[in-house]
């Protein structure tokens, strides 16, 4: 769901034409709709209706913090994976009891800020860890909440960057280790075991992942209890893919079309509910993605062997993700013109052959100053910025309705030199 639409042929956020910003702030920039963050978070809170749970809002995917204090705001949780994170999550209001903190490299100051600041529980990841836990919150004089992440070795199927729950990947505890963690954890006397975790990746676009990885947390859940501890929470991840082509058409023609999430928690019901205890969700991109745009400028136009290339003043730096994943994200003029479509490369300054926002992208004739709109980029955009070459960050706007405002402002030179 977003509410970017062309009115007028003219693309606004809202009701807000995308072009009245743009004669007020520099490009590039990301631009982010309110309402769509919201109702997103407001349909995925829906379809857990009758259970018990809780939405912990993934700061990874975006972490600006007019956004986070919005579903702070909510009563969103959190899912953080650095100290710096957390800071944030508080910073804007987050319900510590809401906030879980995973991750597979924890430092021993983050483990004190956290357990400092009392929140819900750490999703540990290796046996290394919940000793350092341990020793930590012993000489705290404290018990610390710890959920058990395990690693189920589950294929969905996607990028291999974004696959957190294959044997292959650096995350969770494998099943036979989990389980001996599980009948012995006397040994921690400083832990409290009051829940499971499994993250299985990202832009999944099947419901069967999500059905293997509950099936395992069951059994799992049932080791916990026989072992004698209450078992408060479960934690599924979350992942959930997002429809990043044919933004403005019918979607039923996307090809990329996203899991129906009443559908898949209405399937998962039964479990859910035979757990009895909370469900914890961690959507990221679910909630972000669609809501934020990249608006980039033209800068100029060339051809060489047929080829066709658009550069434009955003580059790899503003938006790893094409460069990185091979990730697609559609681009459209701001301001639609009649006019015969051609392939091209859309192309950033950077001094990388791999600085790329699109390749073969059907576009029509365009001219110096036009603005193209590079679509779903409010996850996983501004959050993977970088000053590389020594190009300035860009500014972040919010649209709410008829206006806007300047949530993060421009980077400054004067900021690269201090």
């Amino acid at each position: 769901m977003h509410f970017f639409s062309f009115k007028n042929d003219e693309l606004c956020c809202e009701e807000l034409a995308v072009r009245k910003i743009e004669a007020e702030i520099d490009t590039p920039f990301y631009l982010y709709s309110k309402k769509t963050a919201h109702e997103n978070y407001n349909r995925i809170d829906s379809a857990f209706h009758g259970i018990d749970h809780l939405i912990c809002y993934a700061l990874k995917a975006n972490s600006n913090e007019a956004l986070l204090s919005m579903l702070a705001a909510h009563g969103a949780g959190a899912d953080v994976v650095s100290g710096g994170e957390l800071f944030l999550a508080l910073k804007c209001g987050f319900d510590p009891k809401k906030i879980v903190y995973a991750g597979v490299g924890k430092r021993d100051d983050e483990i004190k800020f956290a357990l400092e600041k009392n929140i819900l529980a750490f999703n540990v990841e290796s046996t290394e860890e919940l000793g350092v836990i341990d020793g930590i919150a012993g000489g705290l004089k404290k018990k610390a909440p710890v959920a058990i992440r395990i690693n189920p070795n589950i294929d969905i199927h996607g990028h291999p960057y974004i696959s957190t729950g294959k044997a292959v990947d650096k995350f969770g505890i494998e099943l036979p280790a989990a389980r001996a963690i599980i009948r012995n954890f006397e040994i921690y006397p400083n832990l409290q075991l009051i829940g499971l975790h499994s993250h299985i990746g990202s832009q999944i676009a099947e419901i069967a992942p999500f059905e293997q990885a509950v099936k395992i947390l069951k059994e799992l859940a049932g080791v916990v209890r026989k072992a004698g501890y209450n078992l408060q929470y479960v934690d599924i991840g979350g992942g959930l893919g997002v429809s990043y082509q044919n933004v403005f058409d019918d979607q039923e023609a996307v090809s990329d079309k996203p899991i129906d999430l009443a559908q898949l928690v209405d399937k998962l019901r039964p479990d859910f509910q035979n757990f009895g205890c909370k469900i914890i969700f961690e959507p990221g991109r679910a909630l972000v993605a669609e809501a934020g745009i990249l608006v980039t400028r033209v800068l100029y136009q060339k051809e060489s062997q047929g080829k066709r290339f658009v550069v434009v003043d955003a580059a790899m730096n503003d938006l790893i993700r094409p460069s990185l994943y091979g990730a697609y994200h559609e681009i459209a003029p701001v301001s639609k013109r009649g006019g015969e479509l051609s392939n091209a490369d859309v192309v950033g300054p950077i001094c990388e052959s791999g600085d790329f926002l699109g390749r073969d992208r059907r576009l029509p004739e365009l001219r110096r100053g036009d603005l193209l709109a590079i679509m779903t980029a409010g996850a996983y955009g501004f959050v993977l910025s970088s000053n590389y070459n020594a190009r300035l960050r860009p500014a972040e706007i919010l649209v709410d309705g008829s206006s806007y405002r300047v949530i993060r402002s421009a980077g400054k030179l004067d900021a690269l030199w201090s």
